[in-house]
């Protein structure tokens, strides 16, 4: 299995230039099956899920052509089957989200229940509940989700706890469906609007209203179209924080502000330098930066996505940063590996008044052992070791660790990385890392 070596101790310089969002590039192809037209979708990450995706549409009967290095065309007249494979859907985490159109279009859906990152609990009740107020039948069989309508009726939905994917899973759903449907505690997310916007431009009838509200009006058909995909703002975070511990200096083209403001106001709270100029951000380390504190929510809030790249950095702060990770069970597995760096933690959990608003995951799928915080001293000078990845942000954390650490640091498992990273190790190797990617 391939492994990523990484000797620390050089400041990252250059220019680099986001792909396209992990978090939107699959979930506009699997939208895309709504329409019976060719759809052509530029910008995509040529990333391992992106991939995978593309297999599922094409074992769906699919043809899915290249016509460039980014840019795919996807041709779904011939959808044949309503199954998705089950060593594919079980590798996937955007399983689920193929009930939607194939609900649509062939008016049954048979997938395997998804894969993906280990990183606590993700609730697809939130998603079946909705797919069932708009007339699907689901049901658990054979180790697979079979889902099955005469017709998609819109419907009112409330979201008891936000979901991104579940808004998105509905959105797609209501696109055809007969009627009106409004959802309602929708998710914010711009990878949300993203998808909203691709629909809209296939001829599809979606609004944002306020107080995170969107009401969709179905419409019978929906026609070919050619969309970009945006900018993943999960990249720019990445290399943002590559530039401030390795003490160096990053521009990040393509990047959007609009989507960073949360991360901006922290960097801004914690000292840091940055410039916005046209279509880039430029970051670059000035002086050691302070210690603040975090807590994930959903969108507008503080992705969860970015906690663990962000505990890097607390470990080169000053101070004591308190990080509280409010939207998954278990997302501080890389912590361990922090600590085995030389990274100062302590774990806690916070004590709001009223747990169940606070967190946006169901608490009866908690674990007494989870721990929902941390404590993070720095500056503390970190020691490269050799460590298994276990999901996509964590590797990249790790990645980060070793950047700043003092001589080589080892990571194994780092097809997660591949996950949602173009060409990882290559693109930091442009910034002047000393990274080297071995079979």
């Amino acid at each position: 299995m391939p492994k990523l070596i990484i000797h620390g101790g050089t400041p990252l310089k250059g220019r680099i230039k986001l792909c396209g969002a992990k978090n939107a590039s699959y979930k506009l192809m699997i939208a895309s099956l709504l329409c019976p037209h060719q759809t052509k979708l530029s910008n995509l990450s040529r990333i391992a899920d992106v991939q995978l995706v593309k297999k599922i549409i094409q074992a769906l009967g699919v043809q899915v052509s290249s016509a460039n290095g980014r840019t795919i065309v996807i041709h779904p007249q011939k959808l044949t089957s309503s199954t998705v494979p089950q060593e594919l859907g079980l590798a996937s985490r955007a399983s689920s989200m193929f009930i939607a159109p194939l609900l649509a279009r062939t008016k049954k859906a048979i997938v395997p229940l998804p894969g993906g990152d280990k990183i606590g609990k993700r609730p697809l009740d939130r998603h079946f509940a909705g797919l069932k107020a708009l007339g699907a039948k689901i049901e658990f069989k054979n180790n697979s989700l079979q889902a099955s309508c005469q017709q998609l009726t819109g419907a009112t939905y409330h979201f008891p706890k936000n979901s991104h994917t579940g808004t998105e899973t509905l959105i797609i759903a209501a696109v055809l469906a007969k009627g009106k449907t409004i959802i309602k505690n929708a998710a914010q997310e711009p990878e949300v609007d993203d998808l909203i916007s691709f629909l809209n431009q296939m001829g599809a009838k979606i609004k944002r209203k306020p107080s995170r509200v969107i009401e969709i009006q179905g419409v019978n058909r929906l026609k070919s179209t050619a969309y970009q995909v945006m900018p993943d703002r999960n990249e720019a975070v990445t290399f943002a924080i590559a530039a401030y511990i390795t003490q160096g200096d990053i521009i990040i083209e393509n990047a959007r502000p609009e989507h960073l403001k949360t991360f901006l106001t922290k960097l801004k709270q914690a000292g840091a330098k940055f410039e916005i100029k046209n279509s880039s951000i430029r970051f670059y380390y000035q002086k050691p930066l302070k210690a603040v504190n975090i807590t994930t929510q959903p969108h507008p809030g503080f992705m969860t996505d970015w906690q663990p790249l962000w505990s890097v950095l607390a470990t080169q702060s000053q101070g004591t940063s308190k990080i509280i990770e409010a939207v998954f069970t278990a997302r501080f597995q890389f912590a361990q590996d922090l600590i085995k760096m030389g990274a100062k933690i302590d774990f806690f959990n916070p004590k709001p008044e009223n747990p169940k608003e606070f967190y946006n995951f169901n608490l009866e799928d908690d674990h007494s052992k989870n721990k929902h915080a941390m404590k993070i001293t720095g500056p503390t000078p970190l020691q490269g070791i050799a460590v298994k990845v276990t999901d996509i942000r964590a590797g990249a954390t790790l990645a980060l660790a070793g950047l700043t650490a003092q001589g080589k640091t080892t990571l194994a498992n780092i097809e997660h990385i591949d996950r949602g990273y173009e060409d990882f190790a290559g693109r930091l190797l442009q910034l002047g890392a000393r990274i080297k990617k071995i079979d």
